[in-house]
Order: C-alpha cells, then structure tokens, then sequence
C-alpha cells in the first residue's frame, strides 16, 4: 500500500475532504491531488496532515538491536 493509500483511506475515516487539507496545507486542491496520485507527499505534509486533524503521526527504523529511529508527531505538547 502506498503513502497515499493511507491518506485518502484516513480522510475517509476522519470524514475530511482533500480539499479542505489542501486548504489547511496552503495548497490548491488540484496540487494537493496530482501529489496524492504521484504519491509524492512528504513526511512534513503528512506530520502536518496529522496535526490538522489533530492525530498521532509515526515513522520509525528498528534496528536488528531493538532501537527506534523515528520521526512522529506524538500530542505531548506538540513537539515533533
């Protein structure tokens, strides 16, 4: 499943348009679509996708030893 895959299937879920994230991204709905089908957001667009609807973001390595290389936009105070 593609990147994209997952933020058109979150949207549906959160019953939010990709217009209205487009809006929120600062982007024309048009853009915000041909990257959706190129599948070429950024891991920037989809930690601020996440904070738009106000949700947890994650992206991690795991090494074979266990430790965790990520990024994530977890809600404790809003750092990233």
């Amino acid at each position: 499943m593609k990147t994209s895959d997952l933020v058109i299937q979150l949207l549906k879920k959160e019953k939010v348009s990709q217009k209205y994230i487009a809006g929120m991204l600062g982007k024309s709905p048009q853009s915000f679509c041909k990257r959706l089908k190129r599948d070429t957001l950024s891991v920037d667009e989809l930690l601020q996708i996440a904070d738009i609807l106000d949700i947890t973001f994650e992206q991690a390595f795991i090494t074979k030893e266990g430790t965790r290389i990520e990024l994530s936009n977890v809600k404790t105070g809003g750092q990233i």
